[in-house]
């Protein structure tokens, strides 16, 4: 069997930026996916297209191709009143390099970057925390099979004990 749309890939991989690894997935606790579902970046997916169990792999994916350049309008100056709660400032979770949830004004869903704090403000860089940067993934294919009609309905792999009427997966596919 070979990676195809609509199979259920699992792999294990290192993924390195400017030599420092980044993430990883071991053999034992593969990443599983559904190929061709657009949870992965495109060029990932395009360069596992075709490889069978055992097969490995080694490519970059340049920014243009994987989280973008970084986007100076995405780096903001906030007040830092904002991160006040009950009147008190919440200065533990202003320290540098810190990832923070957080909303925009439409209440759309966001993560950000401490990047410095002053007297009056902080700034948060918004950008994805690999954008600007050359990725280089190396792995191996370690199972590949058939996707249920469950898991292509929902567009994505269900665990051993995934049970929608609980919605255990998270994604409000029940």
């Amino acid at each position: 069997m070979v990676v195809t749309k609509d199979k259920v890939v699992s792999i294990s991989y290192e993924l390195k930026v400017n030599g420092e690894l980044v993430d990883a997935a071991a053999a034992e606790n593969p990443l599983e996916f559904l190929y061709g579902h657009g949870q992965l970046l495109q060029l990932f997916e395009d360069n596992l297209n075709g490889l069978s169990v055992g097969d490995s792999f080694e490519f970059m994916i340049a920014p243009k191709d994987g989280y973008g350049e970084v986007n100076d309008m995405a780096i903001v100056e906030l007040p830092k009143d904002i991160f006040m709660v009950d009147g008190e400032l919440q200065e533990d979770l202003l320290t540098i390099g810190n990832r923070l949830p957080m909303r925009d004004s439409e209440g759309n869903a966001l993560d950000g970057t401490v990047v410095e704090v002053n007297d009056s403000a902080v700034v948060m860089d918004f950008n994805h925390p690999l954008a600007g940067q050359d990725l280089f993934f190396t792995g191996n294919v370690v199972n590949i099979r058939e996707a249920s009609s469950e898991e292509l309905t929902h567009g994505h792999v269900h665990a051993h004990n995934h049970n929608h009427e609980q919605d255990s997966c998270g994604c409000g596919c029940h």
